[in-house]
């Protein structure tokens, strides 16, 4: 058996300009979306495709749902894009809730819907992620693709390991994330979660049983409560 000194590594480009370069990019991007949305209240955010046309039934679904958490006085925190995301962002915008969404460039641009109130565009999808996650009280999973689950995922990683709160995530669409449901059992049954993991999420097609979960889990548990008027500093150019 080799005992891999006869290996030899590969090396690739390197450059420390351009490690530099990129540091300083991600930080003022991450400062230019933290500044843009510091004031937007608690957020629930809404992961969702952005495939799905305004004639299908989880496009309706969506846009209800969101009207019914932007009545509980959250504002509406989505990808920005169309599909779902403009869905919730429009359920938001039908009952005079507030809405915003968090951008990203893209080769093919992904314009921002035409029913936000604010919207930020982010050049990475990681930092975008952090400013899903950071504002949000509760995390909605609508039917989606890959970057739904990244999206969703991300967020019940870091549930399970304490890095966040232990907020509600809520997955609607029973039929459509049926296998979804059935994979993570399986993981339970091989023990690669426990059992505890499989009560962090609710599975439901119901409003009703979603807004009730809600108020339960983050308006009383963490004590939100009417906002006062928040003016902005003049001085660091701040707007409202």
């Amino acid at each position: 058996m080799a005992d891999g000194s006869d290996i030899q590594f590969l090396d690739g480009p390197q450059s420390r300009l351009k490690e530099l370069k990129f540091t300083f990019k991600t930080i003022i991007d991450l400062m230019q979306g933290l500044r843009a949305l510091h004031f937007i209240g608690p957020c629930i955010t809404v992961f969702g495709s952005a495939r799905f046309k305004e004639d299908h039934p989880y496009y309706e679904l969506t846009r209800k749902a969101a009207a019914a958490f932007a009545k509980l006085g959250f504002t509406i925190l989505t990808g920005g894009g169309p599909g779902l995301m403009e869905a919730a962002n429009r359920g938001a915008k039908d009952v005079g809730g507030r809405s915003v969404g968090c951008n990203i460039q893209l080769p093919v641009e992904q314009q921002p819907n035409a029913y936000l109130d604010k919207w930020v565009y982010m050049r990475h999808f990681f930092l975008r992620k952090v400013l899903l996650v950071k504002y949000s009280f509760a995390f909605v999973v609508m039917p989606g693709g890959y970057g739904t689950m990244d999206e969703y995922f991300e967020a019940l990683t870091l549930i399970q390991t304490h890095t966040i709160k232990d907020f509600p995530v809520i997955i609607f669409g029973k039929k459509y994330h049926q296998n979804l449901i059935n994979y993570i059992e399986t993981m339970k049954n091989n023990g690669t979660i426990s059992e505890n993991d499989t009560r962090l999420y609710l599975v439901t097609d119901d409003i009703d049983e979603a807004v009730q979960l809600i108020l339960t889990k983050s308006i009383k548990q963490y004590g939100l409560k009417p906002q006062n008027k928040v003016k902005p500093f003049r001085w660091l150019f701040e707007h409202d």
